[in-house]
Parts: C-alpha cells; sequence; structure tokens
C-alpha cells in the first residue's frame, strides 16, 4: 500500500540517501538565486517559505487581479494537455490552493487517486480545506519535490504550476518528477516564461511597478511580489527548460507559448 511505503520514506528520510541523490556535505561555497539576490543555498528554501505563508491567504485573488484573470485559462489548457482518464493515478507539485488538483480528481473519477502536494504547509492548507468544501478529499502531503516520498514509476501524469521557479535545484527536481512516473506516463510544467520581445518593455514595466503595488494594496506585503518579479527574470526561458526534461530523461519534449510567452507549459513523457 503507498499509504505504507510513505511511512516507511517518512522513518528513513534522515539517512544520507534520499530518493535518487545522495545528500552532498555542505558546503559554505554552495549559493544560488533568491530573485535578483545571491544567497546560500540552505537559506533560500526558508526565503522562499516566508514569501508562500505571507502570501497563502490571498493568493487566489491576487493571481486574478494580476493576470487579469488568465491563469484560469493557462490552467484550463493545462487540464486539456493533461487528459486524465478514469482511474489514473495524477501528482500535482507545488499544488497551492488546488485548482489542478481539483481538475484532475473529477477526471480521473473514484478509481482514481490524485494527490495535492506542496513544500509550504501553509499552502497546503488552503488548498485541502478548498477541496473539503468542494466536496473532495484528496490525499495531501507536505514534501519536497527534489526529494520525492512517492516509489518510482507511481504515476500517469505529474504536473507542477508555478511551482518549479522556486526550487533551488530544478534538475534534482525534474529527475524525481520523472522517477515517479510510469512508462508512457507524462510531466507537465506550467511557469512563467519570457514574453515575446516587442512585448519586454511593457511587460517588464507592468511586473517591477504594479505587481509590487498590488501587492502591498491588496495583500499586505510589497516585497513578495517583488520577489516574483525577479524569480520570473531568473527562471530559465523556454529552451532552455526543454534541454533540462530531456536532461532529466523525459522523452518528446515540447513546450506551449501562452499569452504571447508569458507563460510556457513544458511536457515530456518518461519512456522506461
Amino acid at each position: 500500500m503507498l499509504y505504507d511505503y510513505l511511512m516507511t520514506q517518512k522513518t528513513t528520510s534522515s539517512t544520507t540517501e534520499t530518493g535518487s541523490y545522495t545528500k552532498a556535505s555542505p558546503s559554505a561555497e554552495a549559493s544560488t538565486h533568491f530573485g535578483f539576490k545571491t544567497v546560500g543555498e540552505d537559506e533560500k528554501a526558508g526565503k522562499v517559505a516566508e514569501v508562500f505563508h505571507s502570501v497563502a491567504s490571498r493568493y487566489d485573488v491576487m493571481n486574478d487581479l494580476m493576470s487579469v484573470g488568465l491563469h484560469r485559462v493557462w490552467k484550463a489548457f493545462t487540464i486539456g494537455r493533461a487528459d486524465v482518464r478514469p482511474g489514473m493515478k495524477v501528482l500535482d507539485i507545488a499544488g497551492g490552493t488546488g485548482d489542478l488538483a481539483k481538475a484532475f480528481a473529477k477526471r480521473a473519477g473514484p478509481s482514481g487517486e490524485v494527490w495535492l502536494t506542496d513544500i509550504n504547509d501553509s499552502m497546503l492548507r488552503v488548498g485541502r480545506d478548498r477541496l473539503t468544501d468542494s466536496g473532495l478529499l484528496l490525499p495531501t502531503a507536505v514534501c519536497d519535490a527534489e526529494k520525492l516520498p512517492f516509489p518510482s514509476g507511481y504515476f500517469d501524469r505529474v504536473s507542477v504550476a508555478f511551482g518549479l521557479r522556486n526550487m533551488t535545484h530544478k534538475e534534482r527536481a525534474l529527475a524525481e518528477m520523472r522517477r515517479v512516473l510510469k512508462p508512457g506516463g507524462k510531466l507537465l510544467v506550467l511557469e512563467f516564461s519570457r514574453v515575446a520581445k516587442p512585448l519586454a518593455p511593457a511587460y517588464d514595466w507592468y511586473s517591477f511597478n504594479i505587481l509590487p503595488w498590488l501587492g502591498k494594496k491588496v495583500a499586505g506585503d510589497e516585497e513578495s511580489y517583488r520577489y516574483l518579479a525577479e524569480s520570473i527574470r531568473m527562471h530559465p526561458d523556454q529552451a532552455t527548460l526543454a534541454a533540462m526534461l530531456e536532461a532529466a530523461g523525459l522523452s518528446r519534449v515540447r513546450y506551449f507559448n501562452l499569452s504571447a510567452g508569458m507563460v510556457a507549459l513544458h511536457e515530456g513523457v518518461n519512456l522506461g
């Protein structure tokens, strides 16, 4: 049973081996980016957690305002490309408030299995409560995408929407996502990307002026939305991310530019 497997993983998580990776010795040299800032790798997860603890309660409202509702169109396209069918097992990583998990669960039906996961417990609680209010009782788990606690080859679909750019070691997370996919299973990565060049000046002005202002007025948190704008610029572009999916062992990799490249959906298949 999956529950027993997860309990076993939990009790052995303190060992040096995690999933397909062995933890490296702590190094004072290791650094990464947090927006435009350079921070130690061990600092980034905590700083990202602070951002999402802060914005969790207003997350959906801010998404509607920031994207003028377009995030719903982007997610609807992702749901269509996922093509979840009755009986499928689906893992939604960085699932936040549960939009994708809810749609997947309806399509997978009672014979399916859809997991809502997030590394941030504040976001996960909001998502779990929303799903419960809509009559869906889905399994949920706080977990790190770089060290997924699930068995290899378990899921038919794995999705991550607007979460990959916040991960410290994206290549590890992508390899873990491939690991837990069944042969023939599909990974879907929905994320902010590089907007078409003619629109870039206007998009930059909006990102660095309007987003922080909205964050301050609506969510009471200007800095978290300044980080959002910065993190988008630090995320790999469409072609680079496609190459990262291939390097993680995925095949038939392709991407779809949405809203002139403001967002892109990448997908790849685990051929085993």
